[in-house]
């Protein structure tokens, strides 16, 4: 399958189908998030699952156990092809948000965003880098069933190569001239694929681009 996901960071709902009609293409899927569902909902999803792509949801959910299994029932009509839950919530909530997901639904968990860093991580209370605590959660993860994890590039080799099946979804992603933005830990999108990414995660240097269906596959070239 096509591994670019295109981010598609946006309240409006006709500027978000516009994007997604424009890049269908080139793109493998569309990642909506917080942002994106907080504006529309599921009927806003429904809408631009209607175009064809795959749909990652990334709604990142954290809550206590009994709590996210109910919304992951709720959500399982949209049927996304990814959807994201947080791993510090724990081993117990990721089971059962396993549990709730349709078959055909990859949930994954989140380790350690792209915008932190090892001080970032220091300031909440978490010793080490960002690497060792990725390392922790994908094996919390991994035990919980899900299917794999989201970390940045700087993390996905190591994680690879101890989880040779999981499914990693890789944010972050930078092509070579690019800006990283608020995030701390980027790779190019060949860097991330070589190391084992399943799924590559690109929103702003696509979506902000002049001709975005010409960024994306400028991108998608080079892999």
């Amino acid at each position: 399958m096509n591994p670019i996901f295109v981010a598609i960071d946006t309240p409006d709902l006709e500027q978000a189908k516009r994007l997604t009609q424009a890049l269908g293409s080139f793109a493998g899927g569309v990642k909506l998030g917080l942002e994106f569902f907080s504006a529309n909902g599921p009927a806003g999803v429904r809408e631009i699952a209607g175009l064809g792509l795959p749909i990652f949801l990334d709604l990142k959910l954290h809550d206590i156990p009994n709590t996210v299994a109910k919304a992951v029932r709720a959500l399982a009509p949209l049927e996304p092809f990814v959807l994201t839950v947080h791993a510090a919530g724990g081993k117990a909530m990721m089971e059962q948000a396993r549990a709730a997901a349709p078959a055909g639904t990859k949930v994954v968990a989140v380790t350690v965003l792209t915008s932190l860093d090892g001080q970032d991580l220091q300031s909440t209370g978490v010793s080490g880098e960002p690497s060792a605590q990725v390392e922790r959660l994908a094996a919390l993860a991994r035990g919980a069933g899900l299917d794999g994890i989201v970390c940045s590039g700087a993390e996905v080799k190591s994680a690879h190569g101890s989880w040779r099946d999981g499914f990693f979804v890789v944010p972050g992603v930078r092509p070579k001239g690019s800006g990283a933005g608020d995030q701390k830990r980027v790779v190019t999108p060949r860097a991330a694929l070589d190391d084992g990414a399943s799924i590559l995660v690109i929103g702003r240097p696509v979506t902000q681009a002049e001709d975005p269906a010409e960024a994306l596959r400028a991108i998608a070239s080079t892999l």
